[in-house]
């Protein structure tokens, strides 16, 4: 199992997670340009891309899904409201209708040796979903967008080796910085963004002895700083009442545009 960021931030993600047999992208938020340079970083060909899993339809997680299904023929997977959301974006373009494959929250989703398991998220689009990904033995999770967490999410995203999580921004420079009342009431709500420190204490309820890494992604470019993100998360596990402490495991920050470090286990 190997995961690594191709691009992260609120001005784009772009995910790819795999095995030796099966390539997937989770989301396609960057120019078509950007992700082929990224996946032949990776040593591969977008050509060898199964398939592209999407979370939602905001701009930051689909520009680039048009170019890539036009030129590479790329099946296109997400549930029914966000595929509904995708053919509604005209920014887009046009996409052959046969490269849109529905997916279901809460429902196994196999290609080749990879299964996939969608987990509803809280998040202001029209049905958006996370993804746990195993082959074999070997458990991951890409998860951002999401406004807040409860019980349902700690379940589904328990015993992980590699966990990606959404650190969005640091509630006070949200509440100080440039951004209009509105747009911070809507990234502090319920279906907005999870804070630094909500991502630390989502972290503490998943930690065990066997998490292999965990990348922080989907970091506000406006809102937040990696370093932050990294101590803030590190010292809300070490403050914690689990038996963790933050530099008890392999922590990264994906970076906005740079391919990041390749996580293999």
């Amino acid at each position: 199992m190997r995961l690594c960021s191709i691009a992260s931030g609120s001005s784009g993600n772009c995910v790819y997670v795999g095995s030796d047999a099966t390539h997937l992208l989770i989301d396609a938020g960057i120019s078509g340009k950007r992700i082929e340079a990224g996946v032949a970083e990776l040593g591969l060909k977008l050509s060898e891309i199964d398939g592209i899993f999407v979370t939602h339809e905001h701009a930051d997680h689909i520009s680039g899904l048009g170019v890539l299904a036009r030129k590479y023929g790329i099946p296109i997977y997400g549930t029914g409201g966000t595929i509904a959301a995708i053919r509604q974006t005209q920014t887009l373009g046009q996409i052959d209708e046969e490269l849109f494959h529905y997916i279901k929250a809460d429902e196994k989703f196999t290609m080749k040796d990879v299964t996939l398991y969608p987990i509803r998220t809280s998040h202001d689009a029209a049905e958006p979903v996370a993804y746990r990904i195993s082959h074999d033995k070997q458990k991951a999770a890409v998860i951002t967008d999401l406004g807040c967490y409860n019980e349902y999410t700690v379940e589904c995203l328990k015993n992980l080796d590699i966990l990606y999580l959404e650190a969005n921004h640091d509630i006070h420079m949200l509440q100080v910085g440039p951004y209009p009342y509105y747009l911070k009431q809507r990234i502090l709500g319920e279906k907005g963004h999870l804070s630094n420190e909500a991502a630390g204490k989502l972290l503490s309820r998943l930690l065990h002895d066997n998490m292999q890494a965990v990348m922080l992604g989907h970091l506000s470019q406006e809102n937040n700083l990696p370093e932050l993100a990294y101590e803030s998360v590190r010292v809300e596990v070490t403050m914690s009442d689990t038996p963790y402490k933050g530099d008890d495991f392999p922590l990264y920050v994906a970076k906005r545009s740079e391919v990041s470090k390749m996580i293999e286990i």
